[in-house]
C-alpha cells in the first residue's frame, strides 16, 4: 500500500494482533482451513500480520483444529468458546486469557485477510495513542466506482473535520441530493453546480476496510454495551460504538487492500494470486 506514511503517528508503542478465527461460515464452511498455495488461510493471515510492527500475533480460535493447524506452522492460538456472538465477544475472551492491561494496544484482523497489508496494520494500531479521545480505530480509502458506492456489500463511512467517524452504512452516503445516480465526486460539472464546492477539493465517499484497533480494556467492555438499533438495521456492529458515545479514528489509507475471502469465488481469486 504505497501511500502509508513512512512515520506513523503516535511512535512505536507495542501492541498484539489478535485474529477471531472461526470454523462456522454459510458461504464458505471450514473458511479458516481453506488450502491457500499449501497453507491454511488463517496461518496465511497470521504470517502477514507478523510482517508488522506488532509485538505478539495470537489466532483466537473456537475449534481444535484451527489450534491444531496454526501449531503445525508455529502460530500461536488459543482456544476461545464456540458460542460467541460476535468477533468482538471472542477477541474479549482472548484479551482475558492473555492477561493484557486496560491500556494495551490490541489489533483485530480479520482471519479471513490473507493479503493484508503489514504497513496498514501499523497504521491503524498508531491511531489510539496519538487520539486518546477515540476508543477504536479502523481505516478507510476513497471509492473509485459508482458501482461500489451504489453496493450494500460495500460499507461507507463519513469522517468530521478530525477524522473520527460520524457515521457507518452500507447506503450510499454522504447523499449527494443533486446529483443522484452520478459518480458526483469524479463529475467536476456536478461539482461546479454545488454550493460550496470548495469544501468538496479532493472529497470523495470513503468505503471502510475492516480493521480496528482497540485499548484492551474497552474491547473486554464492548460486548457489555447494549446493542444500538442503528446497528441491528445496518448489521454494522461499530454503529453500537457510536450508540454509546465513543469515537472511531478512522486512518485513510491510499489504496485498497487485497481482497479478503467470504465465498468459493473470492477464495479462488485468492488462490491464483499465489500460484
Amino acid at each position: 500500500m504505497s501511500a502509508l506514511p513512512a512515520t506513523l503517528p503516535g511512535g512505536d508503542e507495542a501492541f498484539t494482533v489478535l485474529i477471531p478465527a472461526r470454523m462456522a461460515s454459510s458461504r464458505l464452511p471450514d473458511k479458516p482451513l481453506a488450502d491457500i498455495g499449501g497453507l491454511p488461510m488463517v496461518v496465511r493471515v497470521a504470517q502477514r500480520a507478523a510482517h508488522s510492527a506488532a509485538s505478539r500475533v495470537v489466532v483466537a480460535a473456537d475449534d481444535p483444529r484451527i489450534l491444531e493447524a496454526c501449531a503445525r506452522h508455529g502460530v500461536e492460538a488459543i482456544l476461545t468458546r464456540a458460542d460467541h456472538a460476535s468477533g468482538s465477544d471472542r477477541l474479549a475472551e482472548a484479551c482475558t486469557q492473555l492477561g493484557l492491561d486496560d491500556d494495551d494496544i490490541v489489533v483485530n484482523v480479520q482471519g479471513d485477510e490473507p493479503l493484508m497489508d503489514p504497513a496498514l496494520i501499523d497504521a491503524v494500531a498508531a491511531l489510539l495513542p496519538a487520539r486518546p479521545e477515540a476508543s477504536m480505530g479502523t481505516a478507510a480509502h476513497a471509492l473509485a466506482t459508482l458501482a461500489d458506492y451504489s453496493n450494500p456489500n460495500v460499507v461507507k463511512v463519513v469522517l468530521d473535520a478530525r477524522g473520527l467517524a460520524h457515521y457507518f452504512s452500507r447506503a450510499p452516503i454522504p447523499w449527494a441530493r443533486d446529483h443522484a445516480g452520478t459518480a458526483w465526486w469524479q463529475d467536476g460539472a456536478a461539482q461546479a453546480a454545488t454550493p460550496g464546492v470548495a469544501a468538496l477539493a479532493g472529497f470523495a465517499p470513503l468505503r471502510h476496510v475492516g480493521i480496528y484497533s482497540y485499548r484492551a480494556g474497552f474491547l473486554r467492555q464492548f460486548p457489555t454495551l447494549a446493542p444500538a438499533p442503528t446497528e441491528a438495521v445496518e448489521a454494522l456492529e461499530q454503529l453500537r460504538a457510536l450508540w454509546h458515545g465513543h469515537r472511531i479514528a478512522v486512518y485513510l489509507a491510499g489504496e485498497a487492500p487485497g481482497p479478503g475471502v467470504d465465498t468459493p469465488q473470492d477464495l479462488e481469486r485468492v488462490r491464483a494470486l499465489f500460484r
